[in-house]
C-alpha cells in the first residue's frame, strides 16, 4: 500500500512515526502548504501527549505537493492518512475516496451527523476503506477493559466514569473555533463517547452539565449515558485553561465481579476482583498509534472493510457528541437518544 501523508501538524507527526513500523505500507508523499514542513522541517509541532517527536525528518525520497488535488491525481497513491483541522475531515475524505484512494482520517469524523453519513456513503459507493483514527480502540491500557466486555469474564457491566482532561490546545487557533473545531468535547472527549459506543452501543437518553467558554480556553462538560441495565456511564472532563494544565486520562470500569482502573497520572491498569485481590493486567506490547495504522493498512491489502473500527460507529460517536453538547446547554435535562 503507497500511502500520503496529508497535513504534518501535530497529529500529522505523530502518524508518520506511526507508519515506520508497518510493514506491507509505504509513505510515497505528503501533504503541506507549509514549506517548511514539506522540507521535513517539524520543529514547531507541539501537542498534549508527552510523546517524543522527530523536528527534522528526511522527506528527500518522497514526493511533495502542495495541494491535494495533486496527490489525490498520482497514479502511485493508493490511500491518504488526513491529519487536517476537524472542519476538513469530511470534504477531503469524500475527495479522496472519489478519487480511487483509501482513507485514514482523523478523529472526530466530521462536525456533524449529516457529513459522517455523506462520507460512510461515500465509501460505499466507491467501494473504498474508510477508518476514523479512534485510537483508544488500539491503546494498549483499554484492551483489558475493551476484552472484558467482549468475552464478559467479568459478568454484567455496572458502573463507569471516564475523564480526560487538557489544556486548552495552543497549536491551532482553529480549535477554538467551534465550527472548524468544536470544542474540547469533540477535539478530547471523542475518544470517550467513542469508547461508550464500541463498548455499549447508543445509549436511551443523555443528560449533561458543564462550561464553555473556548476564547478563554474552557469547555467542559459531565455527561450521564443511559444504559438498560447498567447503573451509570459518565463522561466528563474538557479544556481547563491554556497551556500549563497537565493532560490526563481514566477510567474506572465496575462490572458484577471485578473492576478494572487506570490512570495515566501513575495508575497502571488494575483488576481489583470480588476477592479483594489486586492485579495489575498486562498490556499489549505495540504502540496504540501503531496498532492503528497498521490495522488500516492491513484493511486496504486484505480488501476488509475494518470491523474493530466501522465507519458506522464513527458517525454514531459524533453524532451522540453532538447529543451531549445538546444536552448541555440544556443543563441536566434528559434528552432521548434518537440518533
Amino acid at each position: 500500500m503507497r500511502l500520503a501523508m496529508v497535513g504534518l501538524g501535530f497529529m500529522g507527526t505523530t502518524h508518520l512515526q506511526a507508519w515506520r513500523s508497518v510493514s506491507g505500507a509505504e509513505l510515497v508523499a505528503v501533504v503541506s502548504d507549509d514549506p517548511k514542513q514539506l522540507e521535513g522541517d517539524l520543529s514547531a509541532n507541539t501537542g498534549n501527549l508527552n510523546r517524543q517527536a522527530d523536528s527534522k525528518l528526511d522527506f528527500s525520497a518522497l514526493m511533495k505537493f502542495t495541494n491535494l488535488d495533486d496527490a489525490l491525481a498520482h497514479p502511485g497513491i493508493d490511500a491518504v492518512d488526513l491529519c487536517v483541522p476537524t472542519h476538513m475531515h469530511a470534504p477531503l475524505a469524500i475527495q479522496a475516496l472519489r478519487a480511487g484512494k483509501h482513507v485514514l482520517v482523523e478523529k472526530p469524523m466530521a462536525l456533524s451527523g449529516e457529513l459522517c453519513d455523506e462520507m460512510v456513503r461515500t465509501a460505499e459507493e466507491c467501494g473504498k476503506t474508510l477508518m476514523v483514527a479512534h485510537v483508544l480502540r488500539f491503546w494498549d491500557a483499554y484492551q483489558p477493559l475493551i476484552e472484558a466486555r467482549r468475552t464478559g469474564r467479568l459478568g454484567e457491566p455496572r458502573s463507569f466514569v471516564f475523564r480526560r482532561r487538557c489544556a486548552a490546545p495552543h497549536w491551532g487557533q482553529w480549535l477554538k473555533d467551534p465550527s472548524k473545531g468544536g470544542g474540547g468535547v469533540f477535539d478530547l472527549l471523542i475518544h470517550d463517547v467513542d469508547m461508550c459506543v464500541h463498548l455499549f452501543g447508543l445509549p436511551e437518553s443523555v443528560s449533561a452539565t458543564g462550561y464553555e467558554n473556548l476564547n478563554a480556553g474552557i469547555d467542559l462538560i459531565t455527561a450521564q449515558l443511559d444504559y438498560p441495565g447498567i447503573g451509570s456511564v459518565i463522561v466528563t472532563g474538557g479544556w481547563h485553561h491554556p497551556k500549563s494544565y497537565p493532560f490526563s486520562m481514566e477510567y474506572t470500569a465496575s462490572f458484577q465481579d471485578g473492576t478494572i482502573e487506570f490512570s495515566s497520572a501513575g495508575r497502571p491498569a488494575t483488576l481489583y476482583n470480588a476477592a479483594g485481590e489486586a492485579e495489575e493486567l498486562t498490556l499489549p506490547a505495540e504502540d496504540g498509534f501503531a496498532a492503528e495504522v497498521a490495522y488500516f493498512a492491513s484493511c486496504v491489502t486484505s480488501g476488509k472493510q475494518p470491523e474493530r473500527c466501522q465507519p458506522r460507529e464513527s458517525a454514531q460517536s459524533t453524532k451522540l457528541a453532538v447529543l451531549l453538547t445538546e444536552a448541555r446547554r440544556k443543563n441536566g435535562e434528559r434528552i432521548s437518544c434518537l440518533l
